[in-house]
């Protein structure tokens, strides 16, 4: 699997974890599977629709039935498995902290692509991030987590502005390598997320 390959698959992993996450809260609350399936796809593609408006850009999972299709496997898997998943929340969480950094990262290096300024790319980046668990959470009629434990939008805003100043940063004398992997996963992936 080449790096493109591999961002694009793990997006659809992320995806899919995300739809988790929101059908979920949804199960928490015992909604039906109508409810549930409505709250993982907001969850799952909340924050990426919302940076695509911003950037007048079409949300990728308009043309690329693939989202949806990971988005209904992560209903189908919270449905089937809810109280076996609902035992590993603390694992969960871990997944959800790597999906939010990655998701970040992902939205910033899309909004660079698309020409934002570099604070608005940030800011996109950050909402890409945690804007479908804000919409998870106002439907479940919940504070968002980001307003109750503001690590979330700290830790996104962390890593969006370590991003975008880590190419004025030399380390001995070299450009840092983590920019560099990151850039080559990303820069590809931008253009078709």
């Amino acid at each position: 699997m080449t790096g493109p390959d591999y961002i694009y698959y793990t997006d659809l992993m992320g995806t899919m974890l995300f739809a988790i996450s929101g059908a979920m809260a949804a199960n928490r609350r015992k909604i039906d599977i109508f409810g549930a399936t409505f709250t993982g796809f907001v969850t799952a593609i909340g924050g990426g629709s919302l940076r695509d408006v911003f950037l007048n850009l079409r949300p990728i999972w308009v043309d690329d039935g693939n989202y949806l299709i990971a988005i209904l496997i992560g209903v189908f898997l919270s449905a089937v498995l809810n109280d076996k998943l609902d035992r590993f929340s603390r694992t969960l969480t871990l997944f959800d902290a790597m999906g939010i950094a990655f998701f970040t990262i992902v939205g910033l290096q899309k909004s660079i692509t698309y020409e934002s300024s570099t604070i608005a790319a940030v800011i996109l980046g950050m909402f890409s991030a945690v804007m479908g668990g804000v919409i998870r959470d106002t439907l479940m009629n919940e504070t968002p987590l980001i307003f109750r434990k503001e690590i979330y939008a700290t830790a996104c805003l962390s890593g969006a502005i370590l991003y975008v100043t880590l190419p004025f940063w030399t380390f001995r004398g070299h450009k840092c390598f983590f920019k560099c992997i990151v850039d080559l996963y990303s820069s590809d992936l931008s253009r078709k997320i």
